[in-house]
């Protein structure tokens, strides 16, 4: 296999600190690298020394003759006054690249709702993004480094970008290096993973789920003074290993050791004592969206939704961008009233929002980590545990040193934790997260993830990351931009299905399903030209299903609360665990004929 870039004893020192300390590696033909590690632990630094944007201080980078290498930074700076057109191709005759398949992928998956006219300065951030990988893509450089490509990108592009770079890569014709915290991205593209950290490189075989595999494995064998860091290591594995089916694609590795890392490993949550606890704090009624529609001028966002929420439901929201997640959520914060309809909400609520800009933390810019979180409260309760602000700050990534820092001085990732950590010390008992893991670290997320697991209450997250959708969310919903709410008892995978199902019936990757007057019903996309019959019989029993489901959900509720009232008395818990058993049987059921009428519907 053909050797194309390395490093041999590569140092580079900024300031004081050594980010890279005599670091040695190597790219061959046909490797698909990522790269993980702390925020600020120098993994920008390093593609930028193996790409030659950055001279070492020591050591020397090693390129095979004639290797051409493509770098996508964190900035898109696209210059000024040029249209989508001439970044992509330059001064290049549409012949050129008009009859390249390979091209025409690159323009469907990212630039279908962009103007190939349209100048770059009057592009949204994730426009932008997507015309910068966009003019990367259609070279044919044969090393690309990627840092952080799947920023602004939603759950579909996400799912483009890792199925083009596979098909790319796959036959061993080049190379990729990149820099992501999308977890699910790096299973789904990486064949070697390397974790830099504290001035080194370590290297591990496969992406994400043998990294962390790897990892524990090493924390098991290390000193005590790890054993926090391999307790979090060993229940992320756990859920790994008891995920669902539509992981089973990703790479495998070794059971047995994984098997006896997790042998006494608990599940990631207990969700019946979450509902309990939850059911406690919030009571039976939480927020219902009852018949709800948000128009902006013409454009229907949200079209005749109900929706309702009970204690202890964890949801995940998807959907292609405009869709009207974010005003979702503002609907059931509060900060949005519906052009139609109402919201209603629990006595006894307590709503907390993470929002996508950090602005909001400009107020206290003079003041230090812990001072902001004890400004809050001095302790709080986690998983049954209590926690004082000095352990909660520290349980989320910030070190002794980093929680005296003041405010104006945190990175972008420091911002982002220190938001979360202010709306959790609060303890409401609904959560409203709008893309929380901007910003954030693959280990900070895993701590994240282990703060909700042990949360009790309503959460509802919006975000492209697959990865934490399926780890901290127990059902998932999307948006597909016809004003409809839909259920999806397929997760992440149904709706990339319906996704493409609309863009085979005349959609794009990033457009919304159809284009109609305020006030029109929403169209259904329909599977193969089914019959009108066959439509109206499809969607009646989408219609029974989904009310049968509802019913459901609510005599869940009841029963958990039963059980909460009834804990002492043990005949009547199993009883009623009976009652839920069979309820959730009945669900089964009715999610797999949903799923059956929803390949009619589309």
């Amino acid at each position: 296999m053909a050797h194309l870039l390395g490093a041999d004893r590569v140092t580079l020192t900024l300031g004081t600190r050594t980010l890279l300390d005599e670091v040695s590696l190597g790219l061959d033909d046909g490797a698909r690298i990522g790269v993980v590690g702390p925020n600020g632990a120098g993994k920008s630094t390093l593609l930028r020394v193996l790409s030659g944007q950055q001279p070492a201080d020591a050591g020397r980078v090693t390129r095979a003759g004639g290797v051409r290498i493509a770098v996508l930074d964190q900035r898109d700076q696209l210059a000024p006054g040029r249209t989508v057109l001439d970044v992509v191709h330059g001064s290049a005759d549409e012949h050129e690249w008009a009859a390249d398949s390979r091209i025409r992928s690159v323009h469907a998956g990212l630039l279908a709702d962009v103007s190939l006219d349209t100048e770059v300065d009057t592009l949204s951030g994730g426009q932008r993004r997507r015309v910068a990988l966009a003019a990367l893509l259609v070279r044919d450089e044969e090393v690309l480094v990627l840092d952080e490509p799947t920023n602004h990108l939603d759950v579909e592009g996400v799912a483009w970008l890792a199925e083009h770079l596979v098909e790319r890569f796959g036959r061993g014709q080049g190379a990729l290096v990149v820099v992501t915290h999308d977890r699910w991205f790096l299973d789904a593209v990486c064949t070697r993973t390397w974790e830099v950290h504290d001035g080194g490189v370590d290297q591990y075989e496969g992406g994400y789920a043998a990294y962390v595999l790897a990892r524990a494995e090493r924390a098991r064998n290390a000193s005590t003074a790890e054993e926090k860091r391999q307790n979090l290591l060993r229940k992320e594995l756990a859920w790994l290993r008891r995920g669902a089916p539509a992981r089973t694609s990703k790479p495998k590795f070794r059971i047995d050791a994984a098997n006896e890392l997790i042998a006494d490993e608990p599940p990631p949550r207990d969700q019946l004592s979450l509902t309990r606890m939850a059911t406690a704090r919030l009571g039976k009624d939480v927020l219902d969206i009852e018949d709800a529609s948000v128009v902006y001028g013409e454009r229907v966002l949200l079209h005749d939704v109900t929706w309702r929420l009970g204690p202890g439901d964890r949801v995940g929201l998807v959907g292609v961008n405009g869709a009207g997640k974010t005003s979702l959520l503002r609907l059931l914060s509060g900060r949005l009233e519906p052009t139609t309809g109402r919201v209603k909400r629990g006595k006894t609520v307590q709503v907390a929002e993470l929002r996508q800009d950090v602005e909001d933390l400009d107020e206290l810019a003079s003041l230090r980590v812990i001072e902001v979180i004890e400004r809050e409260k001095r302790s709080v309760v986690v998983g049954g545990k209590e926690l004082t602000a000095a352990q909660l700050v520290e349980r989320l990534g910030f070190t002794r040193e980093r929680s005296s820092t003041p405010v104006r001085d945190l990175s972008g990732g420091e911002r982002r934790r220190l938001q979360l950590l202010r709306l959790l010390v609060g303890e409401p008992n609904v959560l409203l997260l709008d893309e929380p893991t901007n910003d954030l670290d693959t280990d900070t997320l895993a701590a994240l993830e282990d703060l909700l697991d042990g949360w009790p209450g309503t959460l509802i997250v919006v975000s492209h990351d697959r990865y934490l959708l399926e780890r901290v969310c127990d059902t998932q919903m999307a948006l597909l931009g016809d004003g409809l709410l839909r259920q999806l008892p397929g997760g992440v995978e149904q709706y990339l299905t319906l996704r493409r199902t609309a863009i085979a019936a005349g959609g794009s990757v990033t457009s919304v399903l159809d284009a109609r007057p305020a006030g029109e019903p929403a169209a259904e996309v329909s599977v193969a030209a089914p019959s009108e019959a066959e439509l109206r019989t499809a969607r009646k029993e989408i219609a029974r299903i989904e009310r049968r489901l509802s019913r459901i959900a609510d005599q869940e509720s009841v029963l958990h609360q039963k059980m909460s009232e009834q804990a002492t008395d043990h005949q009547a818990v199993l009883a009623l665990d009976a009652e839920l058993r069979a309820l959730a049987a009945e669900k089964d059921e009715l999610e797999l004929a949903w799923l059956e009428a929803a390949e009619i519907v589309g």
